[in-house]
């Protein structure tokens, strides 16, 4: 193996997702030579596995999974989430039954991943939302987890850049809890939408509904233009792929922008087993693969190792690469390594009738739904519950009561029973922020292990009361919000109020290798750096103190950018 002095690479990227490919983007636009692993398999951009541009007959099974699969406990977790439970794009998600890992019996956790060049950014849901000061004070403020060492103030110039290269689309809305970025225009709101948020502006105003802001090109955007990336064409298959690069990935932005600087290395199929640490050094040194192909095992050197797996991953290959100097993981002087693990929750919300409307019908489609921000940042007088949520959804007609071909007539007769469209129903769905649970862990399973040996990730978290108190009321906020938006008929949603709170149904999975400044209750520190290993960075979800209420990518996103700056810096000042 090389020395430290003459390592093959500058860097090297533990993963090809969204905080992956932004690593790479940014240390090889420095000039950095930068080696990413990805564990997956090789996929060009655009791919032929990519299916948006089949008709939904030409879709094998029709996009239904086939039932031998479930028959045969085949990507269970996929079934449990339902809503992602498709053929068409089953090839983007890994089966459970092939990629095991744990979890006690009556505390399950839905972990879905997606082994491929891109990672799940070929899957992701692209909502993009900045955390506001609130957000980041929150621990601070109330005591749980650990406080962040960073504010909005250190994070806005790197959203900033994000969002000029992504694309996002949104209003200025002018909301301080969320703040406004650097967007395309936005997608329309319904009719229905419109009205309902324009009932709320005049009887709620403190409770705004907005148009979601999204990773999909509205626009001609030169920085998308530059990689090829076209216009979003509206046809919602995003999750299928997508040949025009219209919503943001890494396989269509940020790694084709690393590899126009001739520094960028890819190594597929090869998962990585641990991290090489250099005791008398006090550095890491590169990393241990296992090749899918002939389960060779092979080592890569680099000057510093960026992990970016996906938060779960990255945290099990710490906890993995144990080392006589860090027997409980690498990088785990504190202890905390594997604690407060977080995810967004639901469960509960509403739905009613949006009146007025059945002359009017909808056309055309859209990526992304509204959006009523988190207005539960100071405790009200209704709550007993710590911290708050925020509600997507929207409005749709009904489908099952638009005219067809099935009923009597032709002609007039059809118009007749057409001239009134269905009713349009408005629906709001809670996102929760989970409180940072010390005891909320993922560790090493003593005995169970996968194909390679390597021990399983077990994974024993939940939410609490709290989080039960809070979507208890999140069922009656959303009942409120659609009946001062004008809706009738409202129902609300809601389970029964001892249910257990899973996590992971989200797919918002983050903390593990927490973020702070006291190197005592935190793994990293406000660069994304290990406090024990200087040359050891973590900049996906893993780092993340507490979970806020909005989508977290873009979050993870601005912090990788900021983080492979400073590491850039750090190793051309001589500092790593």
């Amino acid at each position: 193996m090389s020395t430290q002095a003459d390592a093959d690479f500058d860097a090297i990227v533990v993963g090809s997702g969204i905080t992956g490919g932004w690593v790479a983007k940014e240390l090889c636009e420095r000039g950095l030579k930068v080696l990413v692993i990805e564990r997956g398999r090789h996929l060009e951009h655009p791919s032929e596995e990519y299916t948006d541009g089949e008709a939904p007959w030409e879709l094998e099974y029709r996009g239904l999974v086939p039932d031998y699969l479930a028959e045969n406990n085949r990507y269970e977790m996929m079934r449990r989430k339902r809503h992602i439970y498709r053929n068409e794009h089953r090839q983007f998600f890994v089966d459970d039954a092939d990629h095991p890992y744990s979890y006690p019996e009556d505390r399950p956790f839905m972990w879905t991943r997606g082994y491929q060049l891109g990672g799940r950014s070929l899957t992701w849901a692209r909502q993009c939302y900045r955390w506001s000061q609130q957000d980041f004070d929150a621990n601070r403020k109330d005591g749980h987890g650990s406080p962040w060492p960073i504010g909005y103030d250190d994070l806005a110039p790197w959203y900033d850049k994000v969002e000029n290269f992504v694309g996002i689309s949104g209003n200025s809305d002018g909301i301080d809890t969320l703040p406004d970025g650097d967007f395309l225009k936005p997608w329309e709101m319904s009719c229905a939408e419109e009205l309902v948020a324009a009932n709320l502006r005049m009887e709620r105003p403190d409770r705004p509904m907005i148009i979601g802001r999204c990773a999909n090109l509205t626009e001609e955007h030169e920085p998308a233009r530059e990689l090829g990336r076209g216009v979003c064409q509206a046809r919602n298959t995003c999750s299928r792929g997508c040949v025009y690069g219209a919503y943001f990935s890494s396989l269509s932005a940020t790694l084709p922008a690393a590899r126009r600087t001739g520094n960028l290395t890819l190594v597929t199929d090869a998962t990585v087993e641990s991290i090489v640490y250099d005791d008398t050094l006090r550095k890491v040194t590169g990393v241990r693969v296992i090749r899918t192909r002939d389960r060779e095992r092979q080592t890569f050197s680099g000057r510093m190792v960026f992990l970016n797996a996906g938060s779960l991953n990255s945290v099990h290959l710490l906890l993995n690469s144990r080392t006589r100097q860090y027997p409980p993981g690498l990088a785990n002087s504190s202890g905390m390594l594997g604690s407060y693990i977080m995810d967004h929750f639901g469960g509960s919300g509403a739905s009613g009738d949006v009146p007025g409307l059945d002359d009017r019908f909808a056309f055309g489609r859209r990526p992304v739904g509204i959006y009523v921000p988190n207005y539960r940042h100071e405790q009200l007088d209704d709550a007993d519950f710590l911290r708050g949520y925020g509600f997507q959804g929207g409005a749709q007609q009904r489908k099952s009561e638009r005219p067809n071909g099935n009923g009597p007539g032709i002609g007039s007769d059809m118009w007749e029973r057409g001239k009134n469209g269905p009713r349009w129903r408005m629906s709001l769905f809670m996102y929760g922020e989970m409180l940072p649970y010390h005891d909320n862990r993922a560790s090493l399973h003593p005995t169970k292990t996968d194909r390679y040996g390597t021990p399983l990730l077990h994974l024993d978290c939940e939410g609490r009361d709290n989080e039960k108190k809070m979507r208890a009321q999140g069922a009656k906020d959303a009942v409120e919000l659609l009946t001062a938006g004008g809706c009738t008929n409202v129902r609300e949603i809601s389970p029964e109020p001892n249910a257990f709170v899973m996590l992971g149904e989200r797919t918002h999975e983050m903390g593990g290798a927490c973020m702070g400044a006291d190197p005592l209750s935190s793994v990293v520190n406000s660069w994304c750096q290990t406090h024990d290993i200087a040359n050891l960075l973590i900049s996906d979800g893993a780092v993340m103190a507490s979970c806020g209420t909005a989508n977290p990518s873009l979050t993870y996103m601005a912090l990788s950018a900021r983080a492979a700056h400073h590491a850039a810096d750090l190793l051309q000042e001589g500092k790593l």
